[in-house]
């Protein structure tokens, strides 16, 4: 398995489709901060997006928006259309109430958002900007991207029996394609995903988080990339922004965090499979990264995710 798909199956990526959203101008919508990651497509009609930046963006159709922090940000039909707060939009919508339905220009959009369990965020997620702009039709994964969201609709139009796990899978899909998109379209300089594009901390990387219960040192990583010690620290913290121990730190934490969701092994084991030999030790830095002991954390979390 390739390090960004051990990353995407370690946090466990979620995701809930809200629904397909009909919108007749003029029409405008102030998006709340929200905690997960957000997405939307343009299904038919126009519109302009406010970033997080500040920036404006004019949406055509098959476009896609995605707000990976879940940052404030708005959408209308144009900059000068009043806007609805997002909470109250959704409530009218819940209740059956009819909102934006003039005789004005008609939009249909495709919302939804991106969960992930764990925290903290990893790396790669938090490197992302504020908000991604996935054109149609310029690159391979842009055109795939368009058509995993024809699927969704498609979907969303029918109501099919399975309808609810095809969305999630679907729309899981569409995560992988909009960061392969964005790869294509802007490839950060810096960071995790600029990292995998280099081949010996790439291959420091997978070699962590295949194997987090092994005793790396700066020394035997290196070694088994083909570095020196000091050149390899100085790339990978350059590229990661974290050094090679401190990301092997956080990485074992992830996994613990999982295991105890999912692996009814005593706490002992999991510190193990985790790469600590001392419950003790591994009970501290849990809760120094998480703010719980692992016990307590294991209580408070559903078993089985």
């Amino acid at each position: 398995m390739d390090a960004l798909s051990t990353v995407l199956e370690a946090t466990r990526l979620k995701s809930i489709v809200y629904n397909k959203i009909p919108l007749a101008a003029p029409w405008g919508l102030d998006i709340v901060k929200d905690e997960n990651s957000q997405f939307w497509r343009l299904v038919s009609g126009s519109c302009t997006v406010g970033s997080p930046d500040g920036r404006v963006i004019e949406m055509k159709e098959g476009d896609l928006i995605f707000v990976p922090h879940g940052s404030a940000h708005w959408i209308a039909d144009k900059p000068t259309s009043l806007r609805m707060p997002s909470p109250e939009f959704v409530k009218a919508l819940r209740a059956g109430v009819p909102v934006f339905n003039g005789d004005g220009e008609k939009t249909i959009l495709i919302a939804g958002h991106f969960e992930f369990d764990y925290q903290p965020l990893h790396p790669f997620l938090k490197d992302l900007p504020p908000i991604i702009h996935i054109r149609q039709y310029v690159t391979e994964n842009q055109l795939l991207v368009r058509q995993v969201a024809q699927l969704m609709l498609e979907e969303l139009n029918n109501e099919r029996p399975g309808s609810s796990v095809m969305l999630k899978c679907l729309s899981e899909m569409m995560f992988v394609h909009i960061i392969r998109a964005y790869l294509e379209q802007a490839a950060p300089e810096s960071g995790y995903l600029s990292a995998l594009n280099d081949p010996r901390v790439s291959k420091a990387l997978k070699l962590m988080q295949d194997s987090p219960e092994n005793d790396w040192t700066l020394e035997s990583l290196a070694s088994e990339i083909g570095m020196s010690r000091s050149v390899f620290f100085n790339q990978f913290k350059k590229l990661v922004r974290e050094t090679p121990l401190s990301y092997l730190t956080n990485w074992r934490i992830r996994m613990a965090q999982k295991l105890l969701m999912t692996d009814n092994s005593k706490i002992s084991e999991i510190a193990a499979k985790s790469g600590y030999q001392s419950e003790a030790a591994f009970n501290r830095i849990f809760k120094s990264k998480t703010g719980q002991t692992p016990a307590v954390y294991r209580r408070v979390k559903p078993f089985g995710g």
